[in-house]
């Protein structure tokens, strides 16, 4: 009983045993198998064609992490280089702007040389060390006092003209009022001195860096454009000073006088260095009393 079971079983599982042999014949035979033209075994060849979807994809998802991470390193290099661009950028604005001011300053200080030695009073340079906050327009003070023989009334100017006169004096520093201030005022001609008879006065707005000339005869020729300087007839300033130039004239007529407004020649609002002129204004002498011619009868 036990004999025809075992020879029962053997029937059975004989068909499995030869399926196995005949597989485990094939493999044997295709792992030794060679490919033709390329002489590569053939089941490697089977194995690679059947990973190589799992390696591309495999492959694309590395490619993709390693770019957003190396896109994150980019980024953050960029913001780095960034911020050292934007600081050089800042420094050199700095640069620029500072050698524009030394460069003006040089073309003031240069001016201001070229006036000294063209003007035929003494002068003395002098730097704006503040301005009064509270008139803005209209007072400096200056570096320069007693010391340096800066005395009350004196004229202060630039190449481009008048500035004010000095009100306040002591050792090292001194006061100016600005030619603007309403109680300023100069005499002053519209058109050359000594050809033009278009005299008048000039003072201060005292509302904006403009001035104001009266007096000037209706009949005169005024036109905006035209220049005018002092005439020295004010005690304060010689004669020939620019004052500035006409930008607007209400005309008059016989009976009623221009009104002329006139930008300043100087800088006023932007005033850096001025010159001090050590002008005394020349004195004038009464003419002497003539006495009669008496003669003494003798007694």
């Amino acid at each position: 009983m036990a004999v025809s079971r075992t020879q029962k079983e053997i029937r059975q599982r004989a068909p499995w045993w030869f399926v196995g042999l005949l597989v485990f014949n094939l493999g044997l035979m295709a792992s030794q198998a060679r490919d033709g033209a390329t002489k590569e075994r053939v089941i490697r060849v089977w194995a690679q064609s059947l990973i190589s979807p799992f390696q591309s994809a495999v492959s694309a998802v590395g490619g993709t992490g390693s770019g957003f991470f190396q896109s994150l390193g980019n980024l953050r290099s960029a913001a780095a280089e960034n911020r050292v661009l934007t600081q050089r950028v800042e420094q050199m604005e700095l640069e620029i702007y500072q050698l524009r001011a030394e460069r003006s300053e040089n073309e003031r200080l240069r001016s201001l040389l070229d006036f000294k030695e063209k003007s035929e009073y003494k002068t003395v340079p002098a730097r704006v060390i503040a301005r009064d906050p509270s008139l803005w327009f209209d007072a400096i003070t200056i570096n320069r006092g007693s010391s340096s023989g800066v005395e009350l009334n004196m004229p202060v100017v630039t190449p481009g003209g008048i500035v004010g006169r000095v009100i306040g004096v002591g050792p090292w520093s001194a006061q100016v009022m600005l030619i603007t201030e309403e109680r300023s005022a100069a005499g002053a001609v519209v058109g050359q001195l000594g050809q033009s008879s278009a005299l008048g006065s000039v003072k201060g707005l005292g509302e904006n860096d403009l001035l104001e000339m009266h007096h000037v005869s209706g009949l005169e020729e005024v036109n905006a454009g035209d220049y005018v300087v002092t005439t020295g007839q004010d005690g304060i300033y010689p004669a020939g000073l620019n004052v500035g130039q006409v930008v607007e004239v209400r005309k008059g007529s016989a009976t009623v006088a221009h009104v002329i407004h006139i930008k300043p020649g100087a800088r006023l609002n932007a005033l850096g260095e001025v010159a001090v002129l050590l002008y005394h204004p020349p004195q004038t002498t009464a003419p002497e009393q003539v006495l009669p011619n008496v003669e003494k009868k003798d007694k």
